[in-house]
């Protein structure tokens, strides 16, 4: 299956990294990764979404993976990556996509839909909702830009990986680690490896204004196919939210992936499951 890497500069100034994946003229689906994640983590489900005849396309957010840092840190706010994705899907032509977002790509997501609906053909929303829960905000404000930036080797970055995130996959191995740890860090002209997004992340998630009440933008989604995976044993999107969110859109499909907490890395076959059926309504 082709692989395009993507170059896509903004007239802010900023160049975005993406990769698409070519699956044929279906409705595009645009995949936006976590908080400290990049356009990596979609590369096992992506030629899965270009399998249902569509291309998919990753996109890494201002300040993370391939994607130019930012000057000014307090830039980095969900309303912020709103804007920057639809400038995006302008500049690539995409007048309307399915959306496959992950944590803060969820919160992007719903906040896009709520500013341009006509360019949300549906959402699969991973492991995030309208309200988070005060355990998980604790534990993502606790490592983000906190953390040691450089690992020496990769079973050294691995190491630090597992630390942070073993709460959300418990009894992983090694290689498991390694893996997680080739998505998280890039590698140095020295050989050495360093966390691939803006340390100063983590300065702006307790400096910039909260994000904007997100109860309305999922409730915008309302009138269109959502699907919201969640983790069985995520710390972030509790079961008593999800509840609530069926009280603003109760036709939502859901998946829950056993054994995973925050968030599921959808290469989990609950996960490809429920996509792949989920896409198969959106042509």
């Amino acid at each position: 299956m082709q692989r395009e890497t993507l170059r896509i500069r903004l007239s802010n100034g900023l160049s975005l990294e993406g990769v698409r994946c070519h699956g044929g003229a279906g409705t595009p689906a645009v995949c936006l990764p976590g908080l400290t994640r990049n356009a990596r983590d979609f590369e096992d489900i992506a030629p899965i979404i270009a399998a249902t005849g569509r291309d998919a396309i990753a996109l890494s957010l201002r300040g993370r993976g391939g994607s130019d840092r930012a000057e000014d840190y307090l830039t980095y706010h969900p309303a912020i990556y709103r804007d920057d994705i639809l400038e995006a899907m302008d500049i690539l032509d995409l007048a309307r996509a399915a959306f496959l977002g992950t944590s803060l790509g969820g919160i992007t997501t719903m906040l896009v839909n709520a500013a341009a609906p006509e360019r949300v053909a549906g959402a699969i929303i991973n492991d995030v909702g309208p309200e988070l829960a005060a355990e998980g905000i604790a534990r993502i404000v606790g490592y983000a830009g906190k953390t040691r930036a450089e690992a020496a080797s990769l079973d050294d970055a691995a190491s630090q990986i597992r630390a942070i995130n073993e709460v959300a996959f418990p009894g992983r191995d090694a290689d498991f680690w390694r893996a997680f740890a080739r998505r998280t860090y890039k590698e140095n002209e020295d050989g050495s490896l360093v966390l691939d997004y803006d340390q100063r992340i983590g300065k702006a998630l307790t400096e910039t204004p909260p994000a904007p009440d997100l109860w309305p933008a999922f409730a915008s989604l309302k009138d269109k196919p959502t699907l919201v995976i969640r983790g069985a044993i995520s710390d972030l999107l509790s079961p008593a939210i999800v509840e609530k969110m069926r009280g603003v859109h109760p036709s939502f499909a859901y998946c829950e992936v056993a054994g995973v907490g925050h968030a599921p890395l959808l290469d989990e076959p609950e996960a490809v499951a429920a996509i792949g059926a989920f896409l198969k309504t959106i042509v």
